[in-house]
């Protein structure tokens, strides 16, 4: 059974360019290596209504906190036999956000913090009720509220099908997701949390595989 290894980290944090290293690093150490990002635009209709609601879709849809984490979830949850396949079939399984995103986002629109209700009822509801597979292990990917947000404003200007979004767009927001992320590590929240921020991807690789 493969390592299911999850990047977190806020919007604009590089999750996708540490992915792409530690997927080379993995590789070039011998192990075989399949990767998934969440949430699958494109591939997940519950995804594509997020990514709707986040451009101001469907009514007042991304008002409801609960309602964009049960789609989120949603998405997680028909990806769930497709993990498993994947854990079976190779030594690693490198996700870009999972159910911590959930928890982390969430908690920070209703102003609370790793120990309240919503960061529970996640887990009820994403392990518990949906049965999706336990992580291995989490790298949060940490940098500042600052930093993020000026990558993410660079993107959407260099890249056309990358608009910001509503949460992008919202730095009150991303300042206390970084405050729940830092809570959620500190507790080892479902599973053991890596600080991984400038790590250099061999070496990481390393540490995965021992």
């Amino acid at each position: 059974m493969g390592r299911l290894v999850v990047i977190e980290g806020l919007d604009g944090a590089g999750k996708r360019t540490l992915a792409n290293g530690l997927t080379e690093a993995l590789t070039a150490a011998g192990a075989s290596v399949a990767a998934l990002a969440f949430p699958r635009y494109g591939k997940s209709v519950h995804a594509d209504l997020v990514k709707e609601a986040l451009h101001r879709g469907h009514g007042d849809l991304a008002d409801s906190v609960y309602g964009m984490a049960m789609l989120y979830a949603l998405d997680r949850s028909g990806a769930a036999d497709e993990i498993r396949v994947l854990r079976a079939s190779h030594d690693v399984v490198l996700l870009d956000r999972y159910v911590a995103s959930n928890a982390a986002y969430g908690a920070a629109r209703l102003h609370q913090d790793a120990s309240g209700p919503f960061v529970a009822w996640v887990r009820e509801l994403e392990v518990d009720r949906f049965g999706l597979p336990v992580p291995d292990a989490h790298l949060l990917l940490r940098v500042s509220p600052e930093v993020a947000a000026a990558r993410a404003e660079h993107r959407a200007r260099t890249e056309a099908d990358r608009p910001k979004d509503a949460f992008e767009s919202d730095d009150a927001l991303q300042q206390r997701c970084a405050g729940v992320y830092d809570e959620l590590a500190a507790r080892d929240w479902l599973a053991p949390w890596h600080d991984v921020a400038g790590a250099d991807p061999a070496a990481l690789a390393a540490t995965l595989l021992a």
